[in-house]
């Protein structure tokens, strides 16, 4: 038997930081949205004993390390399973790069192996394997928008929005990673971006829901743009092209480097991409994606 599940990648509406707490780890509150834009992981199961883990990129280390494997062997360990599993990534998401690659195949790795092994777990005690995993693991158990809070683990389902319905997002990746632990020790010389006014984003959920533009542009943020454009002005250079060009809104997504544009519709998406590409060259990683699923 096997099974093959898609891993999506999702954007940050918002990332507010609201200050580091006593375990290390930076209180928060995100809205993040889902992003039809996929890697794809197979599971079998094999006589061999252990896991036997590939993947199509051959920079991304197959060993221990990776999140996939470390997903497995926690699985196995939850649910008192000898895991003797074949899984194979097939790699599209750009890696360190604000889209949350890793976290979600960690999360589809969860959700496959729950399904290879007889839904042995629990809805709830996966949540519980994905908080251990990683801060966004969470979210990519469900594929809703959702609020994520505490650390971003504590994950609040929303329903879709009506306003980005027949909405565009193109998203850029310029070639490079950002660190996150780099990005949140930076925060300590940005204090305002590093301790936040609480409840931005309920503040942008609501203007979502009331489907003003205006009011949705001035309402999305990240405080991790703060060091991250400092240091890496080109991402700067590519939200102010976006703007120019008509996109709807504009932000990097997560630690990043990913920057993303919404657009109003596919004609403005492949049109803002052939000005991008014009403007700046062919050498960027690029999607235009529609936004429903």
């Amino acid at each position: 038997m096997s099974l093959e599940l898609r891993s999506p990648c999702k954007v940050n509406l918002i990332l507010n930081i609201l200050g580091k707490r006593a375990d290390g780890f930076h209180e928060l509150e995100t809205l993040m949205h889902p992003i039809p834009f996929f890697d794809s992981l197979t599971f079998a199961k094999n006589s061999a004993p252990g896991i036997q883990l590939s993947c199509s990129d051959p920079l991304l280390r197959t060993d221990e390390s990776n999140l996939v494997y470390k997903a497995a062997k926690l699985f196995g360990r939850a649910a008192s399973v000898d895991i003797s599993t074949i899984i194979h990534l097939e790699k599209r998401i750009p890696m360190a790069a604000g889209l949350g690659g890793g976290s979600g195949n960690a999360a589809t790795t969860l959700l496959g192996l729950n399904q290879l092994y007889d839904s042995v777990l629990s809805d709830a005690a996966l949540q519980g394997l994905a908080a251990e995993l990683g801060s966004d693991v969470p979210f990519f158990l469900q594929s809703c928008p959702a609020i994520g809070l505490g650390r971003g683990e504590q994950i609040h389902q929303l329903s879709p929005y009506p306003i980005l319905e027949g909405c565009w997002i193109i998203l850029v990746h310029p070639g490079f990673g950002i660190s996150t632990p780099w990005a949140y020790q930076q925060l300590a010389r940005f204090p305002e971006a590093r301790n936040g006014i609480p409840g931005r984003a309920a503040k942008l959920d609501a203007s979502l829901r009331s489907g003003n533009w205006t009011a949705i542009t001035e309402n999305i943020y990240n405080s991790l743009e703060a060091p991250a454009l400092e240091k890496y002005p080109l991402l700067e250079l590519f939200q102010t092209f976006f703007k120019k060009a008509g996109a709807v809104a504009t932000l990097m997504s997560g630690s990043g480097s990913t920057t993303f544009a919404i657009t109003d519709s596919d004609k403005s998406a492949k049109r803002i991409s052939a000005e991008f590409r014009s403007h700046f060259g062919e050498s960027f990683w690029m999607k235009a994606i529609g936004l429903g699923f």
